[in-house]
């Protein structure tokens, strides 16, 4: 598809999605009514910046159904975010949705390196999480055979490898060191197993976790993209082959990156938060989506139509303001993962015994250290952080294994302030 083809097909999808939302979905009325905008009104890609914005909490504010462009009847599957706080964010599926959802899903699983054939183990979570059912229908769609394997259980994912032989497998990348370090335990070499492709999302990570999983494994290890709210996985997928970042399915998706103060839009390859407005959904279109995202948009490289987005650095709702430092946990991660002494697991604690938030770093090492040696480390790991990220912050050396593990996305922050 030419970059003219794929535009005219945009522009197309985009005044259908506008209607049906505008008149199905009394929000959406309401918000373009407040902007003086009316979907006649969006004759370019250009004009959606003069759409309204959507964020979590308008749809919380329509919980459960009031999102949805069709009667509730021809919905066949809902999904929830699990959320923080308050009511989740529940998404809807049609027959429709559910086909396309399965077809980007199998784009996705090709483009990363898999296929038809392929053993798939999926340790992403089933259930209102949509990880798992998307990464299980685009595999089987692929035509590959699929290990439901769901999340937990980590002995078992690790006997299940070892058994069935999978070649493909998909989870998010820090639960995938755990099972990385269960097989050590188990004095099972990784190298020897048969995993050649590793598919990892639903959580930030970087180019240092690369380096580390591909390291200990031989595998290739690529990102892929999704949000329950916009569909689920397989919004944006990452090549095996080039791994410079994610190329965002455009004819489904229309991307676009907001300063995330100022909501403005900025330029293709400058920072900001991601946003989205989808193009074919049908029970429950997203117009202009704030995905908390931080990232930036870039040209297309192995599918040169498509732009790609830039591995994601971290999400504006994640951010730790030090001192007037903003602070994110893939800034500390990259530093963490530079000491060969400490394992890629680590923690950030906040605190404010005073006027001032304190950051106080915890990581571990492979093997038990002495003292010293630990002070060390910490110290210099300190330094580092302080002269790279700008911020000062106080590390402590833990045992081995005394981090919490996850087994779907890892918890990198900890916000002990809320219990002064």
């Amino acid at each position: 598809m030419s970059l003219d083809e794929l535009r005219h097909l945009q522009t197309e999808r985009l005044r259908v999605t506008l209607r049906a939302a505008y008149e199905h979905v009394p929000h959406y009325r309401k918000a373009f009514e407040a902007k003086g905008v009316h979907p006649d009104d969006i004759r370019t890609l250009d004009d959606v910046a003069r759409l309204p914005l959507t964020g979590k909490a308008e749809l919380r504010e329509n919980y459960p159904f009031g999102m949805f462009a069709v009667p509730r009847e021809q919905v066949i599957r809902i999904h929830a975010s699990s959320g923080t706080t308050g009511r989740p964010t529940v998404v809807g599926y049609t027959r429709d949705d559910i086909d396309t959802w399965a077809d980007l899903m199998a784009r996705s699983i090709r483009f990363a390196g898999g296929g038809p054939g392929d053993i798939v183990h999926v340790a992403y979570g089933y259930g209102l999480f949509t990880g798992g059912l998307g990464a299980h229908y685009g595999a089987e769609r692929l035509g590959c055979t699929v290990v439901p394997v769901s999340g937990g259980m980590t002995d078992r994912q690790v006997q299940l490898i070892r058994d069935f032989g999978p070649t493909v497998i998909m989870l998010t990348p820090s639960y995938f060191l755990s099972l990385l370090d269960e097989m050590e335990r188990l004095g099972l070499d990784p190298h020897d197993t048969s995993l050649r492709v590793g598919i990892f999302g639903a959580e930030p990570w970087t180019e240092s976790m690369r380096a580390e999983i591909e390291g200990r494994t031989g595998m290739d290890a690529v990102d892929i993209y999704g949000l329950s709210e916009v569909m689920g996985p397989g919004v944006g997928q990452e090549s095996a082959e080039t791994k410079d970042g994610l190329h965002i399915w455009e004819d489904h998706f229309y991307p676009e990156v907001i300063d995330p103060v100022t909501q403005e839009p900025v330029a293709d390859g400058e920072v900001g938060e991601l946003v989205f407005t989808s193009l074919t959904k049908q029970a429950m279109p997203v117009i202009r989506y704030r995905t908390r995202d931080l990232t930036r948009l870039l040209p297309g490289t192995a599918v040169p139509a498509m732009r790609r987005m830039e591995k994601v650095t971290g999400r504006s709702d994640d951010m730790m303001n030090i001192r007037g430092v903003n602070v994110f946990p893939t800034q500390i991660e990259e530093h963490v993962l530079a000491e060969p002494a400490l394992s890629p697991y680590f923690q950030c604690v906040l605190r404010q015994p005073g006027r001032m938030v304190e950051l106080t770093v915890l990581v571990e090492p492979h093997e038990r250290m002495a003292e010293a040696d630990a002070a060390t480390l910490a110290h210099r790991l300190e330094r580092t952080i302080k002269r790279r990220v700008g911020t000062s912050c106080r590390v402590e050396v833990r045992d081995p294994g005394a981090i919490e593990r996850s087994m779907g996305k890892a918890r990198r922050i900890v916000d002990e302030r809320a219990k002064r």
